[in-house]
Parts: C-alpha cells; structure tokens; sequence
C-alpha cells in the first residue's frame, strides 16, 4: 500500500472519529504514524533544517466509575498527536499538533521552522550524536489489548465497591470505583535515521471510601494497576483493602511534638525517591537550583543503599528501549553503596553541564529503591516509639536548600505497635539529613509504578501536632 493511499484512509478514519484500529490492527496504525513521521522529516529537511526530530501517538481509552450503585461517569477518549523540533544552525524551534491530517502536518513543521528564525542560538541545543541512537528494539511485553465492554467494566466497578462497603457498618459513604484502561502507540523519528516504535496498555481499578463514627469522617482508597489484565488483583480484593484502610482510618488525633523515628510506607517512600530524582536531574542541576550540587561520586545514603533503574523490565511502568532524544536506554544505577553514581541527563542537559548523556530525556524509567530483607513489622519493632506516615499532602519541598517541610497523616507507634492514628500533623526536616539519616528499609516494595521503593525509616525527623 502507498504512503499516498495509507495518508487518504489514515484521514477517513479521523474524520469519522474512529482510531479503534489501534487495538484491531495495531501493524497498520503503526505504519501510518511511521509514515507522518517520516513526512515530518522529509519536508524539515527539504526545507532547509539541519536536524529535525518528531513523535506522533495514537491512544485510546475508557473509564468507568460507579458510586454508590450507580454509574457516576462513563469517559472514552480518543487522542492523536504530533510534535515537531527542527534545528536551524543552534537555533530550535517546536510545534505541535492534534491533528494529524497531511496538510496539518505540513503545517505545523513550517511552524516550527518560522520559530527557529526567531529564536536565539544555544551551543547546547540539537540531536543527540548519530552513533548513540538505539539500534536494537526488544520486546518488553507492554502490548496486552483488550477490548473492555462497558458492561464489563460496570459490573466490575459495582462488584469492587459493593465489596468495599460490605466489609463494616461504618462505611457510610462512597467516593467511588473506578476501573479504566488505555492503549497508546507512540513513534519517534529523527533525521540521523533513527525511527523507535513503542506500544503500551494499562488496566487499572480503584476504589475510594468514607466512614464515620462518634469521633467524624475519613477516607481512604486502595488501587491496582498493570499492563495486561489478567494480572490485576480481584475487585474484592482492593474493595476490602478501600475498605480496610479506611476503617483503620477512624478515630485519628494529633500526637506530642517532638522529635522521633519516622516510617515512610511504599507510597509516601516513592515521593521520597522523586525527590532524589529531582535534586540529582540535569535541568535543576545546569540552573543550579538543586541542593545536591556536585555530588556526584559522593555518599549520599547508608552504605546498604542502592538504587537501580531497569528501563528494560518487562511489562514495567514506564519501560522503554530508548529515551526522549532516540538513545538506547540500559540498566544504570544511581546509588551505589549509598554514593550517587550519576546524574539524570537527556541530551540537552548533558551538553550544558559537559558532561554524557545517561539516556533520561523523558525522565528516569522504573528506578528501584532496592528493597531490604526485613518486613514492615520489624520496623516499627526497631523504632520503639514514633510516626508512620501513609498520607502527605501540600508542597512544603524547597529543592535549593533541601528543607523539607509537609502535612501528613499516618499512625502513632508505641513500644513497636500501632496504637491509634493520627492526622493534622506536619513532618519537616531536611532531605539531605533524611537521606544520610535512613536506618532500614524493608521487603515490602511496590512495583506498580515507575518509582518503586520499599517502606523506609528514617531515624528522627521533627514531628509537629499537639502544643
């Protein structure tokens, strides 16, 4: 089939609001993005680009949320896009695109090439060296189609929640469940002859409840999520753990202020994580608005730390065969021992700091806090008397300086046990200590997201509740 033939169906099928042809056949939605893309090349290039790069992606999805019985929303989504970089010389200009007709594509390149004329020269700016570009594309088994009637998803959503609010009298209100799933093909391209193809599907389902006592309200939620279907948890189960979570939930008091041991579950750990990763990424690095300024090769964390990215997992979060600029990814650690082996550079950064690229444009890929050996339990063994924290909110985080500073809820700890939970209470302190300050970290990782870390307890942090 021509490229003039494929374009002619490719606009039939935009115009008729279609696109399930990415699940259908999703060869054929592949090779008409491949196409744009390549278009995208040829007429940047024709029309006097030194270097031109381009992603187009095709997705589609549902969500369906059921509260209280009933069906609360029902969204189906059907996106496309382009975006365009062409450099002219140091000089960069970008365009984008939701509309992926030829003559919009032809468009949005010459947009992008009026901007270049406009904009100021950056020695640090164009594509990534011809030599580094991914060459080899494995399968990383992230591609699990699956057509999910409403229906389907309805009754599921129904069986989750009803399970939820089954497991105790107190659970009064519901804020729903929820289950979803999505498909997306994405291309890049670039004019060093470098062309990357990656699919994806998620299947998620959540549910969010309410209880109430004498004392008032709470609420929590639990939640699954992977990229086949058949590897989610039944919508029982994350009914009953909504529903647990929420119940322990009730009866919640502010605690002594004071200075104590703080345990951070998988959840709040992970945000934790995110924080290294902010501090340690090119662009705050090259602005020098980070507070781990040259730390590289310097011990940041227990000897006993490390921390890993695997880009290459499969079925991974985020995995991928290559980065943002078309450089092929690789397991890479960040912490090693406890010291910071690297930096996270795209091409961009790398080149403003003089230093290589680690394949991060776009970010880090499934980077894995190494779990302990010893499970949560022992944990609040070892810190006697303090805070776990299960909930965070606000953005207390100044990475220039570290200090750390935010509103949390959780459950107060005494002689090793749980006894009561807690809310209306700030933890603060400063990353840098926190992260020098880890005392254990224990084998209960969550591998569901693309940062994946244990629970971790850090040895004294200041808690702030009653007067």
């Amino acid at each position: 089939m021509s490229q003039v033939t494929r374009e002619k169906e490719f606009q039939r099928e935009l115009e008729s609001g279609g696109l399930t042809g990415l699940i259908q056949d999703p060869e054929r939605e592949t090779a008409l993005l491949e196409g744009i893309a390549a278009r995208v090349i040829d007429r940047a290039m024709e029309s006097g680009a030194d270097g031109v790069k381009a992603a187009v992606s095709s997705s589609l999805g549902r969500s369906v949320t059921v509260r209280m019985g009933e069906v609360e929303t029902l969204e189906d989504s059907r996106d496309r896009g382009l975006s365009v970089t062409v450099y002219r010389g140091r000089q960069t200009g970008s365009a984008s695109s939701g509309d992926l007709r030829p003559e919009t594509v032809d468009e949005t390149v010459d947009r992008a090439l009026a901007i270049a004329r406009f904009t100021q020269a950056d020695p640090a700016s164009g594509l990534a060296d011809r030599d580094l570009m991914a060459r080899e594309f494995p399968d990383l088994d992230l591609w699990h189609p699956r057509s999910l009637s409403v229906d389907a998803m309805i009754e599921r959503a129904r069986e989750m929640e009803a399970a939820g609010r089954a497991a105790d009298a107190r659970l009064t209100n519901s804020e729903g469940g929820t289950v979803s799933f999505d498909a997306s093909v994405g291309v890049q391209a670039n004019s060093h002859g470098f062309m990357g193809t990656a699919r994806g599907t998620h299947f998620g389902q959540s549910c969010v409840l309410v209880a109430g006592d004498e004392a008032g309200m709470q609420r929590d939620y639990w939640w699954d999520q992977h990229r086949r279907f058949e590897d989610l948890e039944s919508p029982e189960a994350t009914g009953r753990e909504a529903a647990r979570r929420t119940i322990d939930r009730l009866g919640s008091r502010r605690v002594p202020t004071g200075r104590v041991p703080v345990l951070f579950v998988p959840a709040m750990a992970r945000s934790l994580l995110g924080h290294l990763v902010s501090a340690v990424s090119g662009g705050n690095l090259y602005r020098r608005s980070s507070f781990l300024l040259d730390s590289m090769g310097k011990q940041l964390l227990p000897s006993w730390v490390q921390v890993n990215e695997k880009p290459r997992l499969l079925r991974g979060a985020r995995s991928a065969a290559f980065d943002g600029d078309g450089l092929a990814t690789r397991d890479n650690p960040l912490v090693a021992d406890g010291i910071l082996e690297r930096y996270v550079l795209g091409t961009y950064s790398a080149r403003r700091l003089k230093m290589e690229s680690t394949a991060n444009s776009g970010g880090v890929r499934n980077l894995v806090f190494e779990p302990g050996n010893r499970p949560p339990r022992e944990l609040l063994k070892e810190m006697g008397r303090g805070l776990v924290v299960t909930e965070m909110m606000g953005q207390g985080v100044n990475l220039v300086t570290g200090d750390y500073s935010r509103g949390a809820s959780g459950f107060w700890v005494e002689d090793g046990e749980v006894v009561w939970p807690v809310e209306e209470i700030t933890v603060a302190g400063n990353l840098r200590e926190m992260f020098s300050g880890l005392v254990a970290a224990g084998n209960d990782i969550d591998r569901r997201a693309n940062l994946q870390a244990p629970s971790l307890l850090v040895g004294s942090m200041m808690v702030a509740g009653q007067q």
